[in-house]
């Protein structure tokens, strides 16, 4: 999979010291990846648009 065009934001859950972050990219077409930002190079999760938002309604927030 093709993610050199992906442009990657830091979650708002991040916490400012660079602690455990995820990037989300959802700039793709039919495609949100994500990844550690502590292994940008590592790899990445990837979900349909529908199966993403699935996923973040379903996650607590607290």
């Amino acid at each position: 999979m093709d993610l050199t065009h992906a442009t990657w934001r830091k979650s708002s859950r991040s916490n400012s010291n660079g602690g455990a972050c995820v990037e989300v990219a959802d700039n793709l077409p039919g495609l949100v990846a994500v990844r550690d930002s502590k292994d940008p190079t590592g790899p990445a999760l990837t979900f349909t648009p529908t199966s993403w938002r699935a996923f973040v309604t379903a996650t607590p927030t607290d």
